[in-house]
């Protein structure tokens, strides 16, 4: 039968549904939608059983298996649900509240809501049934002890885990397997039958055979077997199953490398300029192994002419491939310590799209016109062929430039004309910058050193010259050009985004600063030149730390988003992400754009059925996602690095204070622990989060973020990845009893205080890494300790929306950028 034919036999009722075209879109002979059927449940206003539905729906006899079908999907997705009858009903009706279970290390747990309110509390009990991750229908029962909603699990929906990572506990006969997830707080056992090769504290992955009940544990069967816990390499293993982090490219990606060139054809001239005569450079770190951008610079009249030629992946990822499905649930290459997980098989990512020296590579090039000023009079995008001349380090650039080395003169040759153009521009671009008011906080970055066996022998401090500056500033330049082109022919992309402090924030920054005695301009809506000023302002205060530490953590988390809200912290009206394709798929959806836009054709994304928003709400997840499992082996490799040495007394600073205590990182080692709250003194602190302090009650004693302190290391937890540090000497101020306004801010404090678990995080730290490209301001901001023991909707909502105080700069965290091992 037609589709023309099917339509017709529909009735008025039918053709109603506000998304009838939608649904004769998709479909030959379209259903009710999703959305009008909760709208005839709504006006019906009583359960209604599936029969009564298709009656009131109009539904034909031959629909009925398909619509029954409908119904089912709208019940695992929570949009309706049936009562003991079997009847469907509305959740909201029945006053239930859908959403998403988020586990705690103490085993009760918040369900976080899909729409917006409060996060709903779930006691131990209520955990029994559930995994974190768990999409559960649940009914509020009243308010917990701390007046907190309470629910009452009414539905799984959908669960999350079907797989675990954990190690093999053998007690009392009975063999287990403990989540590395600590949000996971059952023990799995393990099913009965052949017994595993896994022995007690080997790392192995599970998989479920049985969910969790109120009245039974989880049952699994051994997959994989890791290896020991202390075997190199281990964490990291740990860490990708623990993330769902992909690191194993399918079988049809992997053919569809097998089928690419090993370098440019001819026939890949088509349609593209010729630039292998131009003198272009790739500078990257020491260790980097795939270069995404190559840069060269003349000067034109009183100006500049920058040329950035950026790898031109969309020509090998074609829309819909095998590779570009991957490429898209990576979302972007993960760079541990020693390893790399990256969005693109290495054929591609080290091979044909990196733009390796003295060979043929294609490229997508922002060429620019820039004037004395710093200002970008013109700019023009084009496809091109392109022949890198040299593969140079920040370092050896620094040495060539600025300090004259012969032997870095000798490997720059004949391109030093060439490089002092850059340098030249780049001055004249940060210049600009100030002007413009774009932020620049600056923070401690380390870089793990490592021995033979793949563990940490010594962490040491990162140092930034002016070499990773000047490519910063030059990819700053043809980003902004990406998202000007765009917005200018109206094609939709996606934007980096990064709005400013919100109205709560901001008034407790301001709160903050007017106690010593400092104002934030610009009113209800500073823009960023108010935080730079103000930056510029405190440089030579000695609690410049604390000062800088509280604005940073003002502001909120860049995102891609395909609304263009503007870029707060570097000042821009428009920003997104253009010169890192090889190992950020934003960028690559970019390429995509513009070369569409080039053509007048518009592009459409091949994922989410081509719903930007969808797309990049799934990016920033994976930028989140990646972050997260390195913080893990970060936080795993700095344990065993610190385990032998308990005893020894260190030196450092408050990086975060919690209600249960102070995050200290050591001045010389770089890295952190906790001083648990016991461990401060006979007294009851409180937490005063308005002066990110904790304050004795009785004496007014106050440990305060940024204080100078001396801990000692007492304790090492390797499975959990702990570090705790008895203090030793407070904090050195002029006075450690401030007398009755801060036993007053004590007493203020223990009357709001909530408990160490409800609070969000805002802690930070230092990162360790490699000195890859710095990329910059839009992941600095929402930062939290390295503690799991926060829940609410402002700690969980959105893992998103955490990440650890960086250098503010462009295109994401310093140490990802190009840290290639």
């Amino acid at each position: 039968m037609s589709k023309t034919k099917n339509i017709k036999k529909l009735s008025k009722l039918r053709r109603s549904d506000p998304f009838f075209e939608r649904e004769r879109q998709k479909y030959d002979f379209p259903l009710p939608s999703r959305e009008f059927i909760v709208q005839i449940l709504g006006e019906r206003g009583v359960p209604t059983s599936c029969s009564d539905l298709t009656v009131a729906l109009d539904i034909l006899e031959a629909e009925i298996p398909f619509f029954e079908r409908r119904l089912f999907a709208m019940e695992r997705d929570g949009q309706v649900m049936r009562n003991r009858r079997g009847d469907y009903l509305l959740p909201a009706k029945a006053d239930l509240v859908r959403g998403t279970v988020q586990g705690h290390p103490d085993g009760y747990g918040f369900v976080s809501a899909d729409e917006e309110g409060p996060d709903i509390f779930l006691g131990p009990n209520e955990m029994r049934e559930v995994l974190h991750g768990d999409r559960v229908m649940v009914r509020i029962a009243g308010l917990d002890r701390r007046g907190r909603p309470e629910g009452k699990i009414v539905e799984v929906l959908e669960r999350a885990n079907t797989r675990v990572v954990g190690r093999v506990l053998v007690e009392n006969g009975v063999t287990l397997v403990v989540p590395e997830n600590r949000r996971i707080c059952q023990e799995i056992l393990l099913a009965p039958g052949p017994k595993s090769k896994a022995s007690a504290g080997q790392v192995v992955v599970v998989e479920l055979v049985q969910q969790p009940t109120r009245y039974a544990q989880p049952i699994g069967n051994v997959v994989e077997v890791l290896g020991n816990y202390a075997d190199p390499g281990m964490e990291i293993e740990i860490a990708l199953r623990k993330h769902e982090l992909p690191f194993e490219f399918s079988k049809a990606a992997r053919e569809q490398t097998r089928r690419l060139p090993d370098k440019v054809r001819k026939m890949d001239w088509k349609g593209r300029e010729d630039l292998t005569a131009l003198p272009l450079v790739t500078i990257d770190g020491e260790t980097a192994r795939d270069f995404d951008d190559a840069v060269y610079c003349e000067r034109q009249g009183r100006g500049f002419r920058l040329v950035v030629a950026i790898a031109d992946v969309s020509h090998y990822v074609t829309v819909g491939s095998a590779l570009d499905g991957e490429a898209y649930d990576r979302g972007n290459s993960v760079y541990f310590p020693r390893r790399v997980i990256p969005m693109l098989p290495e054929k591609l990512s080290n091979g044909l799209c990196s733009l390796n020296p003295q060979v043929e590579r294609l490229c997508m090039v922002c060429d620019m016109a820039i004037s004395q000023t710093g200002v970008i009079k013109q700019y023009r995008f084009y496809p091109a062929v392109m022949f890198s001349k040299a593969r140079l380090t920040y370092n050896q650039v620094a040495a060539a430039l600025y300090d004259s080395e012969p032997a870095a003169l000798e490997i720059v040759g004949g391109l030093l004309p060439h490089l002092q153009n850059l340098d030249k521009l780049f001055r004249v671009l940060l210049k600009a910058r100030a002007k413009r008011g774009a932020i620049d906080f600056e923070t401690q970055e380390t870089r793990m050193v490592f021995d033979d066996q793949g563990k940490i022998e010594k962490i040491v401090p990162e140092s930034r010259n002016d070499a990773h500056r000047l490519i910063e500033e030059c990819m700053l330049a043809a980003n902004v050009c990406a998202s000007e082109f765009l917005q200018g022919q109206e094609h939709p992309a996606l934007y980096r985004v990064h709005e400013g402090p919100t109205p709560e924030k901001l008034a407790k920054l301001r709160d903050f600063l007017g106690e010593f005695g400092l104002q934030l301009g610009g009113g209800e809506e500073p823009r960023a030149g108010d935080y730079a000023r103000l930056l510029d302002a405190i440089k030579a205060r000695p609690d410049l730390q604390l000062l800088q530490t509280v604005m940073l953590r003002s502001l909120r988390q860049a995102v891609y988003s395909p609304d263009n809200v503007g870029h707060f912290g570097l000042a821009y009206e428009a920003y997104t992400h253009f010169t890192s394709p090889i190992r950020r798929y934003p960028d690559l959806l970019v390429h995509r754009a513009i070369k569409a836009a080039l053509l007048g054709q518009c592009y459409v994304p091949a994922q989410e059925g081509g719903d930007w928003e969808a797309i990049g709400m799934h990016c920033s997840m994976t930028e989140r996602r990646a972050d997260e499992a390195d913080r893990d082996v970060e936080n795993w490799l700095k344990c065993y690095y610190m385990q032998d040495r308990i005893g020894e007394e260190f030196d450092g600073s408050v990086s975060a204070v919690v209600p249960f205590g102070l995050f200290v990182a050591l001045h010389d080692v770089f890295v952190e622990g906790l001083v648990h709250i016991s461990d401060l003194g006979s007294d009851y602190f409180h937490f005063d989060d308005a002066h990110h302090a904790l304050v004795g009650e009785r004496t007014g004693q106050r440990y305060r973020l940024s204080d100078q302190v001396r801990v000692q290391l007492v304790r090492v937890n390797m499975e959990a990845s702990k570090i705790d540090f008895r203090l030793v000497r407070g904090p050195e101020r002029e006075t450690e009893r401030v007398g009755k306004t801060a036993r007053a801010h004590a007493r203020d404090a223990a009357d709001q205080s909530p408990s160490a678990t409800d609070l969000p995080a805002t802690g930070g730290r230092h990162r360790a890494g490699g000195a890859g490209r710095p990329d910059v301001v839009d992941q600095a901001v929402e930062s939290s300790p390295p503690s799991e023991a926060l829940t609410p909707k402002a700690a969980v909502k959105a893992k998103a929306k955490t990440a650890k105080p960086q250098k503010i700069t462009a295109d994401g965290p310093r140490k990802k950028a190009k840290s290639r091992v």
